[in-house]
């Protein structure tokens, strides 16, 4: 098993989307990329930490290349915008690729460069080695599919 680790805007969405491909194994929303040990939901909101929503993606390389998980990155979000995906603003919600390992780096530097000619503005995701991955807040843990179950639409604390 191997590790990912992607920004793409709101967390709920990309881990939903990463859930769907066969070959990954567990997907974790958290916080990485920022400066402050353990933060929460509520300092992560405030900008001040340097941390981007993020998910940790485990999967099989022998059922899914990480050039594969690569293309579902490109795909799930619009990475010419800088610090935001379509409403939401801030750079908790900036597009980045954070790498495990210099295979990872040379793998996303190919591809950033391979779907900038897909893009008229200049690809602004940020291609930077993993700092520590720290989990998100269990409601936040599988949010969309906790949200599509009537149940848990009462229950669920409704955050972003």
């Amino acid at each position: 098993m191997e590790k990912a680790t992607f920004a793409a805007g709101c967390f709920w969405h990309v881990e939903e989307a990463f859930r769907k491909v066969k070959g990954v194994t567990d997907a974790k929303v958290g916080y990485t990329g920022g400066n402050v040990e353990k933060p929460s939901y509520e300092m992560v909101c405030t900008d001040k930490t340097g941390h981007a929503e993020a998910i940790e993606i485990t999967f099989d390389p022998k059922i899914v290349s990480y050039e594969e998980l690569l293309n579902v990155f490109w795909k799930i979000h619009d990475p010419t915008q800088i610090n935001r995906q379509g409403p939401d603003i801030g750079t908790r919600y900036r597009s980045a690729i954070f790498y495990h390992n210099e295979k990872q780096k040379k793998a996303a530097e190919k591809s950033k460069k391979e779907h900038q000619k897909n893009y008229q503005n200049k690809i602004a995701t940020e291609i930077v080695s993993v700092k520590d991955f720290y989990k998100a807040e269990e409601y936040h843990q599988r949010y969309m599919e906790k949200k599509k179950n009537p149940i848990n639409r009462i229950t669920t604390k409704l955050r972003h």
